[in-house]
């Protein structure tokens, strides 16, 4: 017997994951079940044109399973995209678990989640993100050799927090000398919204060159850790997104620049650690080129974890990742520079320099 389709769901039964809003040429979907460990994740490989794809595991408690299918759309192309724009031999891929990492995660579930990625034989490398760990990627480890981001102790990088966090601040200081003539940050009003890892990495930068930095944060207990630790006030306004600073730095989840406040933001720079901070690329990237706000790519400027794990793989010499990272600051430049040039938004730009790198290597790869 065919259940006749009500039109209040007929949205989500056509077309499930091919007619995803985000879903774009993906190579590959992986949805991973397990009874007996509670695990459900899904795993997202966009393109592998340069290289196996890499991208962090995030666990999530979302809403239903088809917001965990387009985070994972839209997580796994914007790593492909990630990688080739900073010159990396990496296609983009991505992880999401659903689940309370708080509450529901245990070893059992990390290690049938490993037997999973093994099961891909090497199409996708894993590593930590939002709710998963470095201690979680080394469990990970014992069931498959696809993963990165383990314990240094294991012969891995450990965190790659402190890079990401470098990269994002060598961004922003590119956006700053693109917009304001100078990168010199001390002085400027800055609101990081976020303060995980990356986040306070950012503050603690922030803070050093005497930047005037504002915080916040869901979790209050880490606001007041992070606040009294560098001495940066608290944001207590109504409307951060109407907060009167010079620099707007979302360092949480993405999409915080939407139809809902894209009008609001009083910021001349956008530059964060957040993933897709654009809900719609085309069309808010196009609205804040119009209205002066320069935004700096996400994908580029906090491509410095990646650039980090990635040295487990091709064994950097040290400080190579360092140095890679704070290259950033240069590519930035050229990208905004691109943009004013062709009249295009830098996201666009960005995209264009990932894209003919992509493309160059797919005709080479046809030959």
């Amino acid at each position: 017997m065919i259940t006749e389709i009500t039109p209040a769901n007929e949205l989500y039964k056509i077309d499930p994951v091919f007619g995803q809003v985000s879903f774009d040429n993906h190579e590959q979907i992986v949805f991973c079940n397990d009874k007996d460990t509670g695990l459900k994740a899904i795993i997202g490989i966009h393109n592998t044109v340069l290289g196996p794809a890499l991208g962090g595991t995030r666990m999530w408690k979302y809403s239903n399973e088809w917001e965990a299918l387009n985070d994972v759309l839209r997580l796994s192309r914007g790593m492909t995209y990630k990688s080739a724009v900073t010159g990396l031999n990496l296609g983009g891929g991505k992880a999401v678990i659903i689940g309370d990492a708080k509450t529901d995660k245990t070893p059992e579930m990390m290690t049938k989640f490993g037997q999973f990625i093994e099961s891909l034989s090497g199409k996708y490398i894993t590593a930590e993100d939002v709710g998963t760990t470095t201690a979680d990627m080394d469990i990970v480890r014992d069931a498959t050799k696809y993963v990165t981001g383990i314990s240094e102790s294991r012969g891995g990088s450990g965190n790659p927090s402190p890079v990401t966090g470098y990269g994002v601040y060598m961004g922003m200081k590119a956006a700053a000398k693109h917009k304001f003539g100078t990168d010199k940050l001390e002085g400027k009003k800055i609101l990081v919204q976020g303060i995980g890892h990356v986040g306070e990495t950012l503050v603690s930068y922030l803070t050093k060159e005497g930047a005037i930095v504002q915080i916040t944060d869901i979790n209050q207990a880490r606001l007041e850790e992070v606040s009294a630790k560098y001495g940066v006030q608290i944001f207590n306004g109504d409307d951060l997104y109407s907060a009167d600073v010079d620099i707007y730095a979302p360092c949480a989840l993405g999409a915080t620049v939407n139809d809902e406040t894209i009008h609001k933001i009083k910021a001349k720079v956008i530059a964060g650690a957040a993933n897709n901070q654009l809900a719609n690329e085309e069309v808010h990237g196009q609205i804040l080129r119009e209205r002066g706000i320069l935004y700096a790519p996400d994908f580029l400027i906090n491509a410095g974890g990646i650039i980090n794990v990635y040295g487990e793989i091709v064994k950097y010499e040290p400080g190579e990742a360092m140095r890679r990272t704070e290259n950033i600051y240069n590519t930035t430049l050229e990208i905004m520079q691109m943009a004013d040039a062709q009249g295009i938004t830098t996201y666009k730009a960005a995209l264009a320099v990932a894209e003919q790198r992509i493309e160059t290597r797919r005709k080479e790869n046809a030959r």
